[in-house]
């Protein structure tokens, strides 16, 4: 709050109108006292007693116009004091003249409020006795009833006095605490906008790291992404080109592993226009992530001739696009790993819907592996490494699921086959019915030729 509007500058304001007040007070004081002299004194100075009461009222105005340029406040404790006390003792001597002067003694309060506070009772009490000899007709000369009466006036007044001043303080001091309040907020709203202007300085800074983060991050998703499509896609074509070469006598075998070759060439290069595009993968296009494993396990049993078990239990219920995309890539990278790795005779893939959480469990009977360190590879393994060196898969497939606050955990030991666990949080909605037909868990018995 500022000095000009707050309580000092109220307080000073209202001082001051009361020093303005004091000479018109003293006239309308004094123009009560003639209009109500006793009818057998025709003298208007028999009103104030006489040439004393006259010169007691002259001292008075002159007071008056004085205090009218009496400044209100930075005025000595000492200096004060002197003023109240002439003004006593002039308010005191105008009442001894005549009662009506009280109306004028009430200004003595003014005063008395501007005492330290060690002198601000006695003040209060002073002016009270001077009212209620006012109030009494005059100032008692004896003990009689006069001046019991004068003596229950006085304590009245003070009694009144002391209840309006402690309200009025009350109300000035909450007056002041809101003053401070507002200054304070004034502050914290300059500091705040001094840390807007600063954050916006620091944002645009933090725009710039993003962008750059955001080439590293995209390069990070190219690569698992060339990795997850093209590298396996070739993978699997040398595989089928392989098998077509040993079975070059059997024309029906070998024509088989030339049309699977081809599939795989037509899937991976539109798999590998939707990577560069940051679709997510061609299977859950069209498909749920339970029906788009389950034709990933058929399809990767067809070409491994590994019988391979899916089941989904849990309501299916619809989750973020980019969760269905990881978790399909986790099943597809496992199921490359055991392929290339595990010597495994079957696969089991769960898909587990819980209430907040999307669980994935693929699990082998191959020959296993001790897992070396936090990605759990071991070259050469089950579900380790790839043999060529490029151990991208593991770490891609963790990458992935870190960046949806996921966890992926391997257990396995030599010759107790590998189980690939994947979990990811997930905001469920309204449950829907899964799309299962029947209400019993999803089983895909797959079994590939015999080569």
């Amino acid at each position: 709050m500022s000095a000009d509007t707050g309580p000092e500058a109220w307080q000073s304001r209202s001082d001051h109108l009361g020093r303005l007040a004091l000479l018109p007070i003293l006239a309308v004081a004094t123009m009560l006292a003639v209009l109500t002299r006793p009818g057998g004194q025709h003298s208007w100075s028999a009103a104030v007693n006489g040439r004393t009461g006259l010169a007691l009222v002259a001292v008075a105005a002159l007071w008056s116009l004085g205090l009218s340029r009496y400044p209100t406040t930075g005025q000595r404790t000492f200096t004060r004091t002197l003023v109240f006390c002439v003004h006593a003792l002039l308010v005191s001597a105008l009442v001894w003249a005549n009662p009506w002067y009280g109306a004028f003694a009430i200004s003595g309060y003014f005063f008395a409020d501007e005492l330290p506070p060690s002198g601000r009772r006695a003040g209060f009490a002073l002016i009270a006795m001077v009212l209620a000899a006012s109030q009494t007709g005059s100032y008692p000369d004896a003990w009689n009833t006069h001046t019991v009466v004068f003596l229950l006036m006085a304590g009245l007044n003070m009694t009144v006095v002391l209840v309006m001043v402690g309200l009025t303080n009350r109300v000035m001091a909450q007056n002041t605490e809101r003053g401070r309040m507002v200054e304070q907020l004034g502050e914290a709203n300059r500091r705040l906008q001094a840390s807007m202007t600063e954050n916006a300085g620091l944002h645009a800074q933090l725009l710039v790291q993003a962008r750059e983060a955001g080439i590293v991050e995209e390069r990070q998703r190219l690569a698992g992404e060339i990795h997850d499509t093209l590298a396996q896609g070739l993978t699997g074509i040398v595989a089928q080109l392989e098998a077509a070469r040993q079975a070059r006598h059997d024309e029906a075998e070998w024509g088989r592993h030339l049309d699977l070759a081809a599939s795989l060439a037509r899937s991976n290069l539109t798999e590998a226009r939707r990577s560069v595009r940051a679709l997510r993968p061609e299977q859950l296009e069209q498909a749920t992530l339970p029906e788009a494993i389950g034709a990933l396990a058929r399809g990767w049993s067809e070409q491994s001739a590994v019988p391979t078990e899916v089941e989904t239990t849990g309501i299916h219920t619809p989750v973020e696009p980019d969760v269905e995309a990881a978790l399909f890539r986790v099943a597809q990278e496992a199921l490359s790993n055991i392929a290339k790795h595990a010597r495994a005779s079957k696969v089991h893939l769960t898909l587990t819907y819980l209430d907040d959480t999307l669980l994935l469990d693929v699990a082998d009977d191959g020959v296993g592996f001790t897992p070396t360190d936090r990605t759990g590879t071991s070259a050469g393994t089950s579900t380790g490494t790839s043999r060529n060196g490029s151990g991208f898969g593991l770490v891609g497939m963790r990458r992935r699921l870190e960046r949806l606050s996921g966890t992926l955990n391997l257990e396995s030991a030599p010759g107790d086959g590998t189980i690939v666990n994947a979990a990811v949080p997930i905001q469920a909605p309204a449950p829907v019915p899964a799309p299962a037909p029947s209400s019993s868990p999803l089983r895909i018995q797959a079994v590939g030729a015999t080569r």
